[in-house]
């Protein structure tokens, strides 16, 4: 019932965004100060699929107004793990270049009295923290600034301090909004502490930039992590000061690590750049941030298309969700063996990979990497797998290669085999195989052995490495 009720929020909301004559807006907003991993890139994934669903746009928003951390490798690296996965977006900003517009906002607030001066030093307010936390108190800033007078600001400021800027919070009656994931929310204001706007060198923290771009842009939904619930009491808040309306908000669960950690970019969790190295699709990537908490089967997706028409936020669960990497291994595995041949143009390290040769091991990759395997095999080098009581028998093996190379060789040439040493089962194939592949297992070898040149396969048989 719940879930239905929060599927039926968020259509509403939907429509209402057409009724308004707009359409649905939403934002991706990362800071280029690293790679994208798998739990920052899953809220892309949810928005994108959110925009294009109901046939809204998707912003690209860089905040890079912090330029100690902000690198442009990373820029361009998002851009290039954003098309990877197949996100497009509608419109690109780069909140750097838009300073005037925060600043011009800042002004207003100031003027309304929303906006105040504070002097205190980062030491001073550990410290008030640190005695309320001792006293059982939230630590709640205790707006002290609000009663400096002007005589008494112009003195501290002539002692070299500069002030940073808070945001004044109206604390006479709770936030309330429908969060098209979490259902009703309610934070009261007074429990939290006035944010801080503006810092002391006068840069700028997300949530003034934010505001201002979201209302600039006319985004309709915000969409992101559960970790940003409290901050929505403020935004509201601040988005009302400054004229603007309010987007309807979906806070979905956090994505943890195997460790139960929340997974982050400086703790050296998977990047969606390490995913692309390794050979996993993009679509596998897709398929599970899309469908990681909704109870849907990942392994059954079969184009991106289906998960924008089964899109569907009220399907997500409030609960943690934990990143299994066997279970991207296993959506990835589904993924590849739909691939076709043509796909493989993409990738410029597998050029040259013949139609045959896919055909014959797709079925027994786990990535594109192991794909490197299989191409040696077949053109070589590679180092042949012999065990001492097998080298007799790999010899005569050697001296019988049937000359007609063909799709029948392999049955051919074993039942050959079988009649002058009475081997059979794993005893008559296994050693074959791994003499030729390396590797104990793999494609059916009837499919495969035509496809390596018959002077390789016999060099191989009698240990050389060819």
């Amino acid at each position: 019932m719940e879930q239905d009720q929060r599927h039926a929020d968020q259509e509403s909301a939907a429509a209402a965004g057409r009724k308004r004559s707009a359409p649905v807006v939403v934002r991706f907003a990362p800071s280029p100060t690293g790679y994208l991993h798998l739990g920052n890139v899953r809220a892309a994934v949810l928005n994108w699929l959110f925009a294009r669903r109901h046939g809204g746009r998707f912003i690209l928003r860089f905040d890079d107004t912090d330029p100690e951390r902000v690198r442009a490798e990373y820029v361009d690296a998002i851009r290039e793990d954003l098309a990877w996965l197949g996100l497009d977006w509608d419109q690109e900003i780069r909140q750097s270049t838009r300073i005037d517009r925060y600043r011009a906002a800042a002004e207003r607030l100031k003027a309304a009295g929303r906006l105040y001066p504070c002097y205190e030093t980062p030491e001073e307010l550990a410290l008030k923290r640190r005695i309320q936390r001792m006293r059982a108190r939230p630590p709640v800033y205790d707006r002290a600034a609000l009663e400096l007078s002007a005589e008494e600001r112009m003195r501290l400021e002539a002692e070299g301090r500069r002030p940073h800027w808070r945001f004044l919070l109206e604390t006479d009656a709770p936030v309330e909004w429908d969060d098209l994931i979490r259902g009703r929310q309610r934070i009261d204001p007074s429990s939290l502490s006035d944010p801080v706007l503006i810092r002391a060198d006068g840069s700028f923290l997300y949530l003034l930039p934010s505001v201002v771009d979201d209302i600039e842009t006319g985004v309709t939904h915000v969409i992101r992590g559960e970790d940003h619930v409290t901050n929505t009491a403020e935004q509201i808040q601040l988005i009302t000061a400054l004229g603007g309306e309010s987007p309807r908000f979906a806070h979905f669960p956090l994505m943890l690590g195997p460790d139960g950690r929340p997974l982050s970019k400086r703790a050296g969790d998977i990047s969606l750049r390490r995913l692309r190295e390794d050979g996993v699709r993009p679509l596998a990537v897709l398929a599970l941030l899309a469908t990681v908490g909704t109870g849907r089967a990942p392994e059954s997706v079969t184009a991106r298309e289906e998960l924008i028409a089964d899109f569907d936020l009220g399907a997500f669960s409030k609960a943690a969700v934990r990143f299994d990497p066997e279970q991207l291994a296993r959506i990835n595995r589904h993924v590849l063996r739909r691939t076709p041949h043509a796909e493989l143009a993409e990738r410029p390290e597998l050029a040259g990979i013949a139609p045959a040769l896919w055909e014959a091991v797709r079925d027994n990759l786990d990535t594109l990497a192991d794909l490197g395997h299989w191409r040696r095999v077949v053109e070589g080098p590679l180092a042949p797998v012999i065990a001492e009581a097998d080298r007799a028998f790999l010899t005569q093996a050697a001296h019988c290669l049937p000359e007609d190379w063909d799709a029948t060789a392999w049955s051919r040439w074993t039942a050959a085999l079988k009649a002058q040493t009475g081997r059979k089962g794993r005893a008559l194939f296994r050693p074959l195989r791994l003499a030729i592949t390396g590797r104990e297992s793999g494609p059916e070898m009837a499919k495969l052995l035509p496809l390596v040149p018959r002077e390789r396969v016999r060099k191989r048989l009698l240990g050389e490495e060819a």
